[in-house]
């Protein structure tokens, strides 16, 4: 009788995990009904109607539902039930487009199929059907699947048909407008609203926007270069340098790009005709270039910037330089070039309007220098630095490569433009890698040289000095971008006073100057409560999308 009372059975069961549930939703911006708030009273009734209780939510506001990866919720949710931290049972969704309007509804059905297999069962609580696995459920669900993805591709054909009438009539059809111009508001009625900063939007749906030429000043810059590069022919990375040295900011406040500089060039906003369809990414598909013949092109739609002739000529000249041509033929106009001039150069090519630009003849041949050889001239101009770019860029991401793990063994995040050979540390501080070479004519000290580039954002510079051979670390800088007012920074005798308290004798120390710099920034700080709050958002993301980005960055590392 005494063992009759003894609990053999430790555990409770756990009955009460059957009426646990998580809701979903999500909210794109094309019916009102669809709103979170409607959503959740539909799942609501639901749940108490069949006595669940929903005691977690997974919400992606103003998301699109034909893609997974932007919709840091969904991705959260999925890693929940794969990992078993899901404390429910059931996942509740207003309807099956809800879930996403998947372009292939194998997609769709993969997601729910995940939770299934984990003991996660999905309910659409708008839906007539139950969603149970029977015959009827089963079609009823594929069906709304395809009548989901398909109220997409007619809903982006119809706005692009809207889209491509209202451009004809010379209305843009949105995004930023370009450097020297800006946006007009305009009611239905025709009557104008005023300007539009940078960053507003229409409120009203019957809106229109125009065009505007902008300020007097930027009008001027405009004008300005596209006289230099057509007259002057001057390129658009030596323009892009000229109005930074000259501290004449872009549209967005930063420093000129030869980019932005070709892509002004090439705009025919400035001779005011409005351009659209030039690209198009329907359906959250990859953006692709449309021919000519697709194109939307209004024509004298508001006031020309550039004279139309002169707008001509630019697009002549980047045409030319770009048209194909054999090896044979561009040094056989190398030579001719080489008996009128005597010698070359990059600037005597790029001067040349018979030549290609020298761009492509390093591109072509592999350097100017071997394009030289195949003709038989030799430069007299020292070619060592051209020589020595690879190593020295093995020795700049050597450098980032230890500053990266530092500051990722800290909690931090890393962002390396091997391209620009910039360092964005937790997305606060800007950190720019040079390397600074000894010249020295006879009789003379050694001087250590490193340039301003087009692109230098805010934040500070790191320069490696060499020895004198050019071939070992000498010392290192670090020093914020305001001390770079002028093109270029010589290390000598003559300024050491000045850039002395810059000065770090080895590697370790730079790193350290580094890290301490990105880790005690304010911004960097602050962000980590937020940073902390939704880190199991950010992990679910990447392992979701892990095997896409693995590829890239395995390409990437590779080079």
């Amino acid at each position: 009788m005494t063992n009759a009372l003894v609990v053999h059975k430790t555990q409770l069961p756990r009955f009460h995990d059957t009426f646990r549930a998580a809701q979903y939703v999500r909210m794109s911006t094309d019916h009102q009904r669809y709103s979170i708030a409607n959503q959740a009273a539909t799942i609501a009734a639901y749940a108490a109607s069949r006595n669940l209780s929903i005691v977690r939510t997974y919400a992606d506001e103003a998301q699109s539902g034909l893609k997974i990866e932007n919709r840091a919720a969904l991705i959260e949710l999925i890693e929940d039930v794969q990992s078993g931290k899901a404390d429910f049972s059931h996942i509740l969704v207003y309807d099956v487009s809800r879930w996403g309007r998947f372009q292939d509804t194998d997609e769709s059905a993969h997601y729910e199929f995940i939770c299934k297999k984990a003991g996660v069962k999905v309910a659409y609580c708008a839906e007539l059907f139950d969603n149970d696995g029977s015959l009827m459920s089963s079609i009823m669900k594929n069906l709304k699947r395809v009548m989901a993805a398909e109220y997409s591709r007619e809903l982006s054909t119809k706005v692009f048909a809207g889209a491509c009438r209202l451009s004809s009539l010379g209305f843009r059809q949105g995004g930023q407008p370009g450097y020297g111009l800006r946006r007009e508001l305009i009611a239905d009625t025709g009557q104008t609203k005023g300007s539009m900063e940078r960053g507003q939007r229409k409120s009203l749906q019957s809106d229109r926007v125009l065009l505007r030429p902008g300020p007097s000043h930027e009008l001027a810059i405009v004008r300005r270069i596209f006289e230099e590069f057509v007259h002057e022919r001057r390129s658009e990375e030596r323009i892009a340098r000229q109005l930074n040295k000259d501290g004449i900011a872009n549209l967005h406040g930063r420093p000129w790009t030869n980019w932005m500089v070709h892509y002004l060039l090439e705009n025919e906003n400035y001779i005011g005709n409005l351009v659209y369809n030039r690209r198009s990414n329907k359906l959250r598909q990859s953006p692709k270039h449309n021919p000519p013949d697709c194109w939307i092109r209004s024509h004298a739609a508001f006031e020309s910037i550039v004279d139309p002739d002169l707008f001509a000529k630019a697009q002549k000249r980047m045409q030319t330089r770009y048209v194909s041509i054999s090896n044979e033929d561009m040094l056989k106009g190398l030579r001719i070039r080489l008996k009128k001039s005597g010698r070359l150069s990059k600037d005597i090519i790029d001067a040349a309007e018979e030549l290609p630009c020298a761009t492509l003849y390093q591109l072509r041949f592999g350097s100017l220098r071997n394009a030289y050889r195949l003709i038989g001239y030799q430069s007299t101009r020292d070619c060592a630095y051209v020589d020595s770019r690879e190593e020295r860029s093995e020795l700049l991401i050597g450098l980032a490569s230890d500053i990266s793990a530092k500051v990722e063994a800290l909690g931090g995040q890393v962002v390396f433009d091997k391209k620009r050979a910039l360092l964005i540390l937790n997305g606060t501080l800007n950190v720019s890698l040079r390397v600074a070479r000894a010249w020295k004519t006879a009789g003379e000290a050694p001087i250590w040289t490193i340039y301003r580039r087009a692109f230098l954002p805010e934040g500070l510079i790191l320069a490696i000095r060499l020895n004198e051979q050019n071939e070992l670390p000498l010392d290192y800088f670090v020093f914020p971008t305001l001390e770079m007012r002028e093109l270029r920074i010589r290390f000598s005798e003559a300024n050491r006073a000045r850039l002395h308290r810059h000065r770090l004798a080895t590697a370790e120390e730079a790193c350290s100057a580094i890290v301490k710099a990105a880790m005690t920034s304010r911004a960097f700080q602050a962000k980590t409560g937020q940073a902390r709050g939704h880190r199991r958002v950010v992990r679910s993301k990447t392992k979701i999308v892990h095997a896409r980005h693995q590829s890239s960055e395995g390409t990437r590392r590779h080079r």
